[in-house]
Formats: structure tokens, C-alpha cells, sequence
């Protein structure tokens, strides 16, 4: 596919034979980076795991120091006091009756974090066809099926900056840090947090080298490959 001027531009300041210090990566997406509008920035990991494998499967949940820079909505499913403190917390949808049930099983409403009490999980699990391939199932693992008392937080964190990634079928993660306005400082410390998750979540039947490729985007720009020993080796600060 034929690249434009600008993708051009900003292609010929990569050395692609080069893997980058993360500094160096954040620096020089962000110089890079030509669209109008203020673009994500993203990691992207070839994983040295089988996913085939149910003991070399990659999920994890962390917290972005900075957010992601968007408004992220969140539609729970509770009901009684629990939708009521989730509403409270700011949640966008709450489905607590059967025709906001109906609403999320036609496909009508856009949301894109999905998070269940306990005791909603028998009618949640009839949707499963619809949430499912959207990736939006609740799921007790990445923290988006919580007891009852515990959804407000639950509606808090997925507001403040809270990301799930998980292995795909091809041993690939694709994990959002921020967006190409934030500081330097800000998506160096984003990304630290990313590497650290990822780096803990490492399967013990995984061999070899953990991360066999990591580069660096943002939205419609050039990748810039990063050397993952560098990146691995970053240390969260207390």
C-alpha cells in the first residue's frame, strides 16, 4: 500500500536497524507524530510464549500512572445498592433490569469497559455472544467482576487510566500508554508501568527470550523498535 508525504517524512528520521532506548522511542514518536488530531501512542510486543497453551497465556490489568489521556466509558451490570453506587461513581450505563439487559445483548450501545457484580454473572453470561468477541466480558482476572461492595471502585479505576491487555492468537500484546501530547516524563512512566505488568505476568512455562520484538507508534505513524532488555529492565518508582 502506497504511504503518503508526511508518513514519508516522518519514516526517513527512523533507522530502522536501530533498537532505541525507551527515552529514545517516546522522543522521537512523538516528533514523528503528523496527524491533526492528538493520536494514541502504543506498544506493540511479539511474545516469545505459545498461546496455544493454556499455561503460556499472557493477561494482565495495571494502572496508568497518567491515564490515557480519554474519556473512557464503562457500562456495569449491577443491581440494588450496588447500581446505585455505581452510578454514583460516574459509571455511564448501568444495566440493571431486563430492558437495558436487551439494550447490551442487541449490539445498540457503545461502551468500552464492561464491569459485573458477583450475582449478575448468570445474566451476564447470556451475553457472552455479544461481548465476547469485543473482548468486553467481565472477567474476575482482570479485576471487572468484583463483589458487590467493591464496584464503585471498580467504576473509579476503570475511569482513572486502568488497562487489560491480553495475549492475541498470534503472540502479539497491543497495549495503549498515552497520547502524543503528554509529556515525555508522563509516557516514560506509562510505559515503565506497562513493562513492569508485563514482565510480572510472565507464564512459568514460557522458555527462551520473553519478548522477542517491542516497538513503538502513534496512530498512523512509523514503528520504532526498541531494544526489550532496556525496556524489561525499568524499574516502577515507590
Amino acid at each position: 500500500m502506497a504511504r503518503g508525504r508526511k508518513y514519508q517524512e516522518a519514516v526517513s528520521k527512523v533507522d530502522a536497524d536501530k533498537d532505541y532506548s525507551p527515552n529514545e522511542a517516546i522522543s522521537l514518536v512523538k516528533e514523528i507524530a503528523y496527524t491533526k488530531f492528538d493520536g494514541t501512542v502504543e506498544v506493540h510486543m511479539r511474545m516469545g510464549v505459545d498461546p496455544r497453551h493454556a499455561d503460556q497465556q499472557i493477561r494482565e490489568v495495571v494502572m496508568l500512572p497518567h491515564g490515557l489521556g480519554k474519556t473512557v466509558s464503562v457500562l456495569v451490570f449491577a443491581q440494588g445498592e450496588a447500581a446505585r453506587a455505581a452510578k454514583e461513581a460516574g459509571a455511564d450505563v448501568v444495566a440493571d433490569d431486563e430492558a437495558s439487559l436487551k439494550k447490551v445483548g442487541d449490539g445498540s450501545l457503545d461502551f468500552d469497559v464492561a464491569i459485573a457484580t458477583t450475582d449478575m454473572m448468570g445474566e451476564v453470561g447470556k451475553l457472552g455472544r455479544v461481548l465476547g468477541p469485543r473482548g468486553l466480558m467481565p472477567n474476575p482476572k482482570a479485576g471487572t467482576v468484583v463483589d458487590p461492595d467493591d464496584i464503585a471502585r471498580a467504576v473509579d479505576e476503570a475511569k482513572a487510566g486502568r488497562v487489560e491487555f491480553r495475549i492475541d492468537k498470534t503472540a502479539n500484546l497491543h497495549i495503549p500508554i498515552g497520547k502524543v501530547s503528554f509529556g515525555e516524563d508522563q509516557l516514560f512512566e506509562n510505559f515503565t508501568a506497562i513493562m513492569d505488568a508485563v514482565r510480572k505476568a510472565r507464564p512459568a512455562a514460557a522458555k527462551g527470550a520473553y519478548i522477542r520484538r517491542l516497538t513503538m507508534c502513534s496512530t498512523m505513524g512509523p514503528s520504532v523498535r526498541i531494544d526489550p532488555s532496556a525496556a524489561l529492565g525499568l524499574e516502577v518508582k515507590a
